[in-house]
């Protein structure tokens, strides 16, 4: 931990608890008023591998002090960071949820379709193309293995401070979405349409029937116990897929011979979740926006937190003593 690049990360992987601290608080102070609850043994599991992986990363710290292995430090503790927060935004979408704001549906597909992007011909098409809806259907799952693909590679490639504030990018970009979609809650475009997944068969609709299923239990007081495993993207407007693809994306792309490929890959999930994720253009725009947003703020406070004072203390002023 003797690298300069390594004690800025340090610094940021501390960072990186607020917002997690904030969201779990969110939570908790939402349960209690909801009355939703959360399967204990699935997330108390889950709880407990993270808090595994970032004792052991903080024991190595501790123990080691400027001899620690950053790798070790920032591979466990960021991918522990990584599962307590997904741990906590899941269910707190579905809080967020319960708030029964009305459905923006017809208002987000109006948008669509003012931007001429209207998604029914875009679902028909790749309908028609069961070779595209295939393709579509796998892209839109990939949203899940870089959670921790990324801190691996990143601690490999010694880009510890990218890797910080990757996560304190996701992080923002999390809350943000959160916080946006209770207020402007939308179940999805096959929704909106009212087009039955009947009409288009080729298309693998289960995770837009797990949100609507979810959505209306929520709006309707009949979910009351939250599963782990269970839960689905609820969430429309802005799309974290496709926020999630651009984080992706940035932290990767520095990776010789990994950048390009996840850039393709990416740019897949980004293109698969209108059909697949149900979701408006105006969500996917909206999700890029958001992420590259996070971002930018993530990277002005890294510069801010190293910056240097403008103006140098003035040089002390030598006074004789009387004793001179």
């Amino acid at each position: 931990m003797l690298d300069t690049d390594a004690k800025t990360a340090w610094q940021l992987f501390h960072l990186n608890w607020l917002p997690i601290a904030i969201m779990g608080g969110l939570l908790v102070l939402g349960l209690s008023v909801t009355g939703l609850r959360l399967e204990p043994v699935a997330y108390g599991v889950t709880l407990a591998i993270a808090a595994l992986l970032v004792g052991i990363a903080y024991r190595h710290r501790i123990a080691k002090g400027d001899l620690a292995d950053p790798k070790l430090i920032f591979s466990l503790g960021t991918i522990g960071q990584v599962i307590i927060t997904c741990a906590i935004v899941g269910p707190l979408s579905y809080v967020a949820g319960i708030l029964g704001f009305p459905l923006q549906d017809q208002a987000l597909l109006a948008i669509d379709r003012a931007l001429g992007l209207d998604p029914e011909p875009i679902a028909r098409f790749v309908n028609d193309h069961p070779w595209l809806a295939d393709i579509l259907s796998r892209s839109y799952g990939l949203i899940k293995w870089p959670l921790l693909f990324v801190p691996v590679v990143l601690t490999l490639t010694a880009r510890y401070v990218r890797l910080q504030l990757f996560m304190l990018a996701m992080s923002l970009g999390l809350a943000v979405t959160i916080a946006v979609s209770a207020l402007l809650p939308a179940i999805g475009t096959y929704y909106g349409l009212q087009l039955p997944a009947a009409q288009i068969p080729d298309i693998n609709t289960a995770i837009y029937a797990g949100q609507l299923r979810d959505i209306l239990g929520l709006r309707d007081g009949s979910l009351h116990e939250l599963r782990l495993f269970f839960l689905s993207g609820i969430v429309s407007f802005p799309s974290f897929h496709a926020a999630s693809a651009v984080f992706y994306m940035w932290a990767l792309w520095p990776v010789r011979r990994i950048g390009g490929v996840a850039a393709a890959l990416n740019l897949m999930m980004i293109a698969a979740t209108p059909v697949i994720g149900a979701h408006y253009i105006v969500d996917v725009a909206g999700g890029v926006a958001l992420a590259a947003a996070s971002i930018w703020a993530a990277k002005a406070y890294l510069a801010w937190m190293n910056r240097t004072p403008r103006v140098p203390a003035a040089p002390a002023v030598w006074q004789p003593s009387l004793a001179e």
